[in-house]
Order: structure tokens, then C-alpha cells, then sequence
């Protein structure tokens, strides 16, 4: 027994240095403790990071928030519907048409039909509105259409709208009478105040009251 003891711890004293290297961890490369000098070094780079194409540069600064806007357009002036859109002329106004004869169309453009034709010179026309060239028009019936702008004149002139109008040396029913005149007699007006108006008439001049005549308002005055 004694022998089989002594064989035992031999073995075991022979066995010792491969025991050792079984039972003593190794220690791992993973865990191992960076000296302080080398924490500030920089890491050497790896096989793929250095294959890894390099990146843009970060911008120094990046804007805080949305862009600013753009300066606003100053909002449109509504258009006055009293003047017209192309002369900004009085709308309505009179005028007087410049030919003897002139096409009243349905629409501001020749490819529109014509509905009427003006035949009497210098009659008195209403303007009611304007469109490029155009200017829509109607006589004392109220019947007219579009024309061009070309047919028609600043000079004007009125139509007696009375069966028998009395025309006056003065503005004045008191003052002696000058002339008379029929509806539809187209005059030349000349002056306009205080609610009468002086006109010719194939060479005769008098006054009217404006309630006697078309193409002229209440009170307007002209000199």
C-alpha cells in the first residue's frame, strides 16, 4: 500500500506542469487592461475600415429651422367698376358715334355677329363698358352692342326725347322761346349747368332742360 502511495504522488509530481498549463486561464486578449498611454493613441485601422471609401465632410453649421419667405407681393387694387377697365374713363359716359354707319356686335371681337348698325351721324351713344378695342354701346332705346373703339367719338351731342321740345335764349322758361324741336332730333351740345343744357340744331341755338334730352345727365356740366 505504501508503494501504490508513493507511485501516486509521483505521478502526480510528473503531471504537475501539464496540470498547470490545463487549470491556469490564459488571459484574454479581449479583457486585457490598455495602458493609459496608449487610451490617447489612435487605433490603427482595420483592414475593412480602411477599404471604406471616405465620407463628405459634416457641414460646420446647419440652418435652425425652415428658410425665411420670400417677400409677399402687394395685393392687387381692386378695380373701380365705375371706369373703365382700359380708358379708366367715367363708366357710364356719352359719347357720339363718328360715322354714318357703325356694326353693333354681340360680343367685343369681329368674329362675333352683328345684331345692329348705327346709321345716323353724331347720334349720342351710352357707354357701359370697355374690352381691348371694344366699347359696348346703346342708344337712347336701350338696343346697342359692342363697337369698336374707332367708331365712336368724344364729341358730343344729345336727342331730344320729348314729342315737341322748347329750346330758350336763356336757361329759363320765362325767357322767350328760340326754337322747337321733335323727338329724335339729334343736336350738338355745346355747354351744360344748373340742370339745362345749350345746343345747335342746324344752326339755331337755344336752351333745354336736361329732362327734355338723351345723351347727357342731370348734373353734369359742361362749358
Amino acid at each position: 500500500m505504501l508503494k501504490a502511495l508513493v507511485t501516486g504522488i509521483a505521478l502526480m509530481a510528473g503531471a504537475g506542469p501539464a496540470l498547470s498549463e490545463v487549470v491556469r486561464p490564459r488571459p484574454n486578449p479581449a479583457l486585457m487592461q490598455v495602458p493609459a498611454s496608449a487610451e490617447a493613441a489612435p487605433l490603427a485601422p482595420t483592414t475593412a475600415s480602411a477599404a471604406a471609401p471616405a465620407t463628405s465632410p459634416q457641414p460646420a453649421m446647419r440652418p435652425l429651422g425652415p428658410p425665411a419667405p420670400s417677400a409677399a407681393k402687394p395685393a392687387a387694387v381692386p378695380r373701380d367698376p365705375n371706369k373703365g377697365a382700359v380708358t379708366n374713363l367715367p363708366l357710364p359716359r356719352y359719347v357720339s358715334l363718328k360715322s354714318n354707319e357703325g356694326n353693333a356686335r354681340r360680343g367685343p371681337g369681329l368674329s362675333h355677329r352683328i345684331d345692329w348698325v348705327f346709321t345716323r351721324v353724331g347720334m349720342p351713344l351710352k357707354v357701359t363698358a370697355e374690352h381691348g378695342h371694344w366699347r359696348r354701346v346703346e342708344d337712347a332705346e336701350g338696343v346697342g352692342g359692342w363697337v369698336h373703339y374707332a367708331l365712336v367719338s368724344g364729341v358730343r351731342s344729345v336727342m331730344v326725347n320729348e314729342d315737341m321740345a322748347t329750346f330758350f335764349n336763356r336757361p329759363d322758361t320765362t325767357s322767350l322761346a328760340a326754337f322747337q324741336a321733335q323727338r329724335g332730333v339729334v343736336a350738338r351740345l355745346t355747354e351744360c349747368a344748373d340742370g339745362w343744357c345749350r345746343v345747335t340744331i342746324d344752326g339755331q341755338k337755344g336752351w333745354a332742360p336736361v329732362s327734355s334730352l338723351w345723351g347727357v345727365t342731370a348734373d353734369e356740366v359742361i362749358d
